[in-house]
């Protein structure tokens, strides 16, 4: 237990955490980064060793420092995770890790957040941070238990070795699947997916200038435009490689990113991803679709995507439709005075881009709040 109260505390040092640390610090607020694995960007240090960037380098870079002129322009991960070390130490932030939060309460005015190693750090207000990589979301299809081969979240794939012949099934078509599909497929594994809603495709670029950078041009417009433009897009693009092989998409009120590129589309075409519909239940020996068909998979990858991690909040702050705490303002809890988040908002423009902006808001309006009504920490000069 530390008598230190600070200002704030940043839960999660990946992009959003070490963003947020980086404005509070340009800010002169004493504040604490808490990661839960053993270094900063964990979560990332953790994905799949062929993951690129479909964001280019120039709207994915956090704020006070671009990617070097020798990164690509599309970054790999691990650029990305050389790029978020070479951030940390470049403005000494003040990052503790192997410090796993488990609960986040208030205590009056005060926030108490507790770490698995059993220390209570206390601070005025809190940042989550933790994004929603770290929380993957798994399908409800019925029968899972009877599936008698491997079935994991896509989360949890590493790389293509081993899986030469091997019957995979990928249940999603967003972009990590359409990008773990091809590279499968690439590896002499026997592919098929599975789409439910469809998947609205745009090219990675567009007269060579990354798709994003087009997009966010014209993020001002009301989302259901902006899809239509995203749909006319593609089809023209699409046109040069043939006709469309993935279904329609079905159009909701939640952020939805676009299938970035045609890795997928041109696997399908060229016969080494197979696509199948919804599936309706799982078997013993792989899936049942909708359509009545089954087949038999040796492995069943569910690419199902994530929910923000917001889990250490308990019943503090409901949600909305989409999974995401409530709040205004883009990163101001409806429901908790003195709370923030960052990472939680997902449009054309991508989700590093966004930080970016949800990062320099928060930091502004901390300060603002420290300079009205917050206590100053005694030893602000020894924690910040």
């Amino acid at each position: 237990m530390t008598s230190d109260v600070y200002d704030a505390i940043v839960i999660g040092a990946g992009p959003a955490g070490l963003a947020t640390s980086r404005e509070l610090t340009r800010h002169g607020v004493a504040h604490l980064v808490l990661e839960k694995g053993p270094s900063v960007g964990h979560t990332w240090e953790n994905l799949y060793d062929g993951l690129v960037l479909h964001t280019g380098k120039h709207l994915s870079s956090l704020p006070g420092l671009r990617f070097p002129r020798s990164t690509p322009l599309f970054p790999t991960r691990r650029d990305f995770v050389d790029y978020l070390r070479h951030y940390t130490s470049r403005f000494r932030l003040p990052v503790r890790t192997n410090a796993e939060v488990v609960e986040a309460r208030r205590e009056r005015d005060i926030w108490s957040v507790a770490i698995a190693t059993g220390d209570t750090i206390r601070a005025h207000a809190i940042i989550l941070a933790t994004g929603i990589v770290s929380n993957p979301s798994v399908a409800d299809i019925p029968h899972r238990e009877m599936f008698r081969g491997r079935m994991f979240h896509s989360v949890e794939y590493r790389r293509p070795d081993g899986y030469r012949d091997c019957r995979v099934l990928i249940v999603g078509a967003g972009n990590s699947a359409a990008e773990i599909a091809a590279e499968l497929a690439r590896a002499g594994a026997r592919v098929t997916v599975a789409v439910r809603t469809g998947a609205r495709v745009v090219p990675l670029l567009l007269f060579g200038i990354p798709i994003q950078y087009v997009a966010a041009t014209l993020s001002w417009l009301p989302r259901r435009v902006q899809r239509r433009i995203a749909d006319l897009i593609g089809n023209v693009s699409g046109l040069v490689r043939g006709p469309a092989v993935l279904p329609a998409p079905v159009d909701s009120d939640c952020p939805d990113v676009p299938l970035i590129g045609f890795h997928l589309a041109d696997a399908i075409r060229a016969g080494v991803v197979r696509i199948k519909p919804g599936i309706r239940e799982f078997t013993a020996e792989g899936a049942r679709f909708v359509d009545g068909s089954e087949a038999a998979f040796d492995e069943i990858m569910l690419a199902t995507g994530y929910r923000a991690a917001v889990g250490i909040l308990g019943d503090l702050v409901g949600v909305d439709e989409c999974g995401f705490a409530r709040r205004r303002s883009r990163v101001v809890s409806e429901d908790q005075p003195n709370l923030y988040l960052v990472g939680h908002n997902y449009d054309v423009r991508g989700g590093l881009r966004n930080i970016a902006i949800d990062a320099r808001a928060t930091a502004n309006l901390v300060a603002d709040q420290l300079a009205s009504s917050f206590k100053s920490t005694p030893n602000r000069s020894a924690i910040r």
